[in-house]
C-alpha cells in the first residue's frame, strides 16, 4: 500500500465489487461508461436510495448511526459513500475515536445493504472491507468486522476483516488502477455467472467465444495447409 493517489486518480469504491465479479464488467462500466438497468439493479438502486435518503445521523445510548458517509483512501486510490457507518461506544483502550458533542470513544463499523442474498463468492465482502480500509485510513483505527444486510434474507451477516480479505482488496484496487491507466477493456470470456450480469447484451461473451473458436480453426487450417505444402515441396 505504498502508492499515494492524487484526487484526479481516485476510482469509485463501488467498482471494487464489480471488479471482483468480473474485470470486463468493471471496465465496461468504469472505463467505457456503459450501463444497462435491469430488475435486479433497479431494486438494488431503490434499496440504496432509501438508505441514503434517510436521516443523516441517529443517536442512541451506545451507538451513533451515520448514513451516506463520504469515504476515501489515498493508499488504495478509491472514494465513495458508505450506506451506513455505525459508531459503537467502546473503552478508550479499545482504540475508538472521539466524536464532537459525544462523550466517550467510538468504534466505526461499516454496514452494506444488498437487495438479494449472500453470494457464492466474495464480491460483497471485498466492497465492505474496502469501506473499512477507508475508515481506518481516515480515522486511524483498526476495524475488526462489518456487516452485510441482505433484502431477501432480511438479516445481517457479520464479515470479519482478516488479513486474507484485506490483501485481496489491496490487490484488486492495484489491478483496477493498472487497467484504468492502460485504458483497456479485458476480452470477453463466457462463464455461467455471465447470465447474472445486466451488461450481458453489451458484453456478448458467447459471441466473443465463438469468434475465438473460429479464429483458432482458421489458424489451425492455415498451419496444416502450410505444413502440407512443405511436405509436397520435398
Amino acid at each position: 500500500m505504498d502508492p499515494v493517489y492524487a484526487d484526479d486518480d481516485l476510482l469509485a469504491l463501488s467498482g471494487v465489487q464489480h471488479f471482483a465479479f468480473c474485470e470486463r464488467q468493471w471496465a465496461l462500466i468504469h472505463v467505457e461508461k456503459q450501463w444497462i438497468e435491469n430488475v435486479k439493479t433497479a431494486e438494488g438502486r431503490v434499496m440504496h436510495d432509501r438508505t441514503h435518503n434517510a436521516d443523516i445521523t441517529e443517536t442512541y445510548d451506545n451507538s451513533i448511526i451515520t448514513r451516506s458517509m463520504f469515504l476515501t483512501s489515498r493508499k488504495l486510490g478509491i472514494f465513495g459513500q458508505a450506506d451506513v457507518v455505525e459508531f459503537w461506544l467502546v473503552s478508550k483502550e479499545a482504540g475508538g475515536v472521539e466524536i464532537p458533542e459525544h462523550d466517550g470513544y467510538w468504534m466505526p463499523k461499516p454496514v452494506e445493504y444488498k437487495r438479494g442474498k449472500p453470494k457464492p463468492d466474495d464480491r460483497d465482502e471485498v466492497q465492505l472491507c474496502a469501506q473499512a480500509l477507508c475508515l481506518e485510513e481516515m480515522l486511524q483505527v483498526h476495524i475488526e468486522n462489518g456487516c452485510m444486510y441482505y433484502g431477501e434474507t432480511r438479516r445481517r451477516t457479520q464479515v470479519p476483516f482478516d488479513e486474507s480479505l484485506r490483501k485481496h482488496v489491496v490487490e484488486l484496487c492495484a489491478r483496477m488502477h493498472e487497467i484504468f491507466n492502460q485504458g483497456i477493456t479485458p476480452k470477453a470470456c463466457y462463464d455461467q455467472k455471465c447470465e447474472q450480469c445486466s451488461l450481458l447484451p453489451i458484453c456478448l461473451p458467447k459471441l466473443a467465444s465463438k469468434k475465438a473458436l473460429v479464429e483458432k480453426y482458421i489458424h489451425k487450417a492455415i498451419k496444416e495447409d502450410l505444413t502440407s505444402l512443405g511436405k509436397d515441396g520435398k
